[in-house]
């Protein structure tokens, strides 16, 4: 099994800290964002410890590496066209950090249609992208599968092939399948995991799913609201999650948790990373109820 998490990429350390933190998961995969997930302010890929950070990758294992682009990117947005020139301009530089970083695919949000309705969207995005790939580029956009808020569009399986469709360039474009995203979306992974990916396979291919984002869901299947629960602890449930993880025609797919840090109370700012007992739990089969009063205890 191929599973990792997000994990922190900052200064002073970069992409040094980014693997000692993956490697305190023992994860062998992980998820890296090359900057502040809310913005777009980049370091230069000069200062981003690159050739300490892959030799320990090479030591501990850990041969896959995942990138998110900034939330803030929205390629479907037809209202400010200066705002979709600044994301094909920033998405540019993110491919060329990227293949810097050795990430081999890149989860794209890709936008919302801000009530101009979905079909113009996803013609802008499969347009944008165009512009925005190279022929030399390694790293493959994966377009993520959304929940639904707001006017989001990558809601359904038709509406990501109707940007892959789109694209003249769809060789370089990928899928990441997001299990609370594609259940709130109405999808139910809950009790029919295999009937969902029948259906991708259908409408898509299974061989289009680069990254496989395994996360719980606070809400209802249906939702469309978007919040992220612990590995067991959501509306989907640990055995339908493992289900996930183990499924053979995912094996060689990298499995990513963005799961909520654990807090103690309300007043817990910061809270503690769940995914060292996460992945032992998914290496090991076996839910933990206990798994959170576990880690609480520890940093007590």
């Amino acid at each position: 099994m191929i599973i990792g998490s997000h994990v922190a990429m900052k200064a002073p350390n970069m992409l040094v800290g980014s693997a000692k933190e993956a490697h305190s998961y023992d994860a062998n995969a992980m998820m890296i964002f090359t900057g502040a997930p809310q913005n777009t302010r980049r370091k230069d890929v000069s200062e981003m410890k690159i050739p300490e950070g892959q030799a320990l990758l090479k030591e501990y294992g850990i041969n896959h590496i995942i990138g998110h682009a900034p939330y803030i990117i929205n390629l479907g947005n037809t209202v400010k066209p200066q705002n979709l020139q600044f994301g094909i301009d920033f998405m540019r530089g993110e491919i060329q950090r990227c293949d810097a970083l050795g990430i081999e695919a890149l989860s794209f949000h890709p936008g919302a249609h801000l009530n101009k309705g979905p079909e113009v969207a996803l013609k802008q995005i499969a347009e944008a992208l165009d512009e925005i790939i190279t022929d030399d580029q390694k790293v493959s956009i994966a377009i993520e599968t959304m929940a639904g808020k707001g006017t989001e569009v990558g809601i359904t399986f038709e509406q990501i092939a109707q940007i892959l469709d789109h694209s003249q360039k769809n060789d370089k474009l990928s899928v990441t399948i997001d299990t609370c995203h594609m259940s709130d979306a109405g999808y139910d992974i809950k009790n029919d995991f295999d009937g969902v990916l029948n259906e991708f396979d259908h409408i898509i291919g299974v061989d289009k799913i680069s990254v496989v984002h395994l996360n719980d869901s606070k809400n209802e299947q249906g939702s469309h609201k978007d919040r992220h629960d612990d590995i067991g602890f959501g509306t989907i449930g640990f055995d339908a999650l493992n289900y996930v993880a183990h499924h053979e025609q995912l094996k060689d797919v990298p499995k990513i948790m963005e799961t909520p840090y654990v807090k103690k109370d309300e007043n817990d700012k910061k809270g503690i990373a769940p995914f060292k007992p996460e992945i032992e739990m998914l290496r090991a089969q076996k839910f933990d109820p206990e798994m959170k009063e576990k880690l609480i205890n520890q940093k007590s």
